[in-house]
């Protein structure tokens, strides 16, 4: 079978799964040793070995199974950035890349003396947020804290892997540092917020395969918000910035608790360019 012969063939048995037709090209690429595209495109009349055909099929079979490309290849880009991911981790979201932007540029708005700005990203698993954080500013002394190891270990590798200085704390949303009684200058957070009679709705391809833990935010899909609200003002300085994502409808009521909690504060909620809301973002004491 000749590479253009396996992509059409991958496209039409996608195709008929329900899945994406081009995971195809990105599974092949794989196969054959992580090729870039234009490698791919300029070889499409060379043949496949016995061996990368039988593995291509493979591959491809799973994704029409409901595995996601990402789990198979075993990463993801984020920030111009390649992470491992596995079953233990949620797959990095493009939109997650708009936070790690806003928390970016605001940062050297509000904090343009600060040496050290003191970073927590809560709930990491990958480690995408945090660990981009730390590469992108290297004023950033950055905290992650994950309530699973499994998680914790995914987030090491890809910071040893990207060579970034990370700490990293197992425990339970910001209790950690409440404990240790540390503060914090920037606490960003992608937590779950998917309420939970609608995971169950959500593609197979995430309810069955991604962990549960990320995704579900209770009840209502609130039950991480509220806890922050009691939580953040223990650790927050002064002068401080929280940043979440959020479901595309939760916007106003994350911003209201924010407001409530720290009133006089300026809460903005952030939407992308389909006018969906997707973070909220609050400056205090500015």
């Amino acid at each position: 079978m000749k590479l253009h012969e396996a992509l059409n063939w991958a496209s039409s048995f996608l195709t008929k799964k329900g899945r994406e037709p081009q995971a195809g090209e990105l599974l092949l690429r794989h196969v054959l040793g992580d090729l870039s595209r234009t490698e791919l495109l300029l070889g499409l009349d060379e043949e496949l070995l016995p061996k990368q055909q039988e593995a291509f099929e493979a591959a491809v079979q799973k994704h029409g199974d409901g595995v996601p490309v990402q789990y198979i290849i075993g990463f993801e880009e984020f920030y111009g950035r390649r992470f491992s991911v596995n079953k233990e981790v949620l797959i990095p979201r493009p939109e997650t890349e708009e936070l790690v932007y806003e928390v970016l540029q605001r940062s050297m708005m509000r904090f343009p003396g600060i040496e050290e700005i003191q970073t927590v990203d809560v709930g990491t698993g990958s480690g995408a947020i945090a660990i981009t954080l730390a590469l992108e500013n290297s004023r950033f002394s950055v905290t992650t804290i994950d309530i699973a190891e499994e998680s914790l270990e995914v987030a090491k590798k890809n910071a040893e892997d990207l060579e970034a200085s990370v700490r990293f704390i197992h425990g339970d949303l910001l209790q950690p540092l409440i404990e240790g009684g540390e503060k914090a200058d920037i606490v960003v957070s992608n937590p779950p917020y998917i309420p939970d009679r609608e995971i169950m709705e959500l593609e197979t391809i995430v309810k069955d395969q991604e962990p549960f833990r990320a995704l579900s935010g209770g009840e209502d899909g609130y039950v991480f918000y509220r806890r922050f609200m009691e939580e953040l003002p223990l650790v927050l300085n002064a002068q401080s910035i929280v940043a979440f994502e959020v479901g595309h409808d939760q916007g106003q009521t994350v911003a209201e608790m924010l407001r409530v909690t720290f009133p006089g504060s300026v809460v903005s909620v952030v939407k992308d360019i389909s006018q969906k809301e997707r973070m909220v973002i609050a400056e205090i004491g500015f």
